[in-house]
């Protein structure tokens, strides 16, 4: 089991950790199995979605800030962050990744992505490798 440590800088963001995911799985020196993430937070999540154009993130911010905004009324939550745990549960804390001769079955555009819901802050990313 290996940890990341992602830093966010603002609010609501989709930060790419791909790379990091990489290195994990090269670290490991595993060939051919699953590589499994988990987010140890309410308020952030994890997605696979497009790494090409940034504008894909910004889209997905937007209407997510737009469809459910941080101060709504009704929310009883005393933090305002009721909007950041919703968008977690939407997106999940977990998603899990196939390889195969130590390299990610990733499509082509794909990304892997921590969703900042409730920043500034440092969030954890446990990442298990199960090799077959």
């Amino acid at each position: 089991m290996q940890t990341i440590k992602i830093k966010s800088t603002k609010r609501e963001e989709m930060i790419e950790i791909t790379s990091e995911v990489k290195n994990a799985l090269s670290e490991s020196g595993a060939a051919t199995g699953v590589c499994v993430l988990f987010a140890q937070h309410t308020t952030c999540g994890l997605t696979i979605n497009e790494n090409a154009d940034p504008d894909v993130k910004s889209d997905m911010i937007l209407f997510l800030k737009n469809t459910i905004p941080q101060f709504y009324d009704g929310f009883k939550h005393y933090e305002h962050n009721s909007d950041a745990h919703i968008k977690s549960t939407f997106f999940g804390a977990s998603v899990t990744v196939p390889f195969e001769n130590g390299k990610l079955l990733l499509g082509r555009w794909q990304g892997i992505f921590l969703c900042e819901f409730d920043g500034a802050r440092e969030r954890k990313v446990l990442i298990q490798i199960l090799a077959a």
